[in-house]
């Protein structure tokens, strides 16, 4: 009875807990995205994996979803070439998004590598 009466506040935490974490995480592919390109660009090693792993979840940490969807974006588009891409290299909202994605990835940088 005495147990009961802890582990059944513990578990309704718990689950309350993964429910809000799941509302405001990113959606899986875009983690795994992250992830390849990220292993791709340091190596295919377990430490690696898990480096990239630990960077996905600091950035996500820091930038919304929709924050990082619209920088990532940006970034994808500001590769046009030209007149083409220069509105997502250089404009306002452009430079923001980049810049704090930026910021979320030298946070990711010291913490998991």
């Amino acid at each position: 009875m005495e147990l009961a009466r802890i582990i059944l506040p513990v578990a309704a935490i718990c689950l309350a807990s993964a429910q809000a974490y799941a509302a405001d995480s990113y959606p899986t592919l875009a983690v795994v995205d992250y992830v390849y390109g990220c292993m791709k660009a340091n190596g295919e090693t377990r430490a690696a994996l898990e480096n990239c792993s630990c960077s996905i979840d600091v950035i996500a940490s820091i930038v919304p979803y929709e924050r990082y969807e619209a920088a990532e974006a940006f970034k994808s588009l500001g590769l046009l070439t030209g007149e083409r891409g220069v509105l997502f290299r250089q404009s306002a909202p452009a430079r923001a998004a980049l810049t704090e994605l930026k910021r979320a990835q030298a946070e990711a940088e010291v913490r998991c590598f």
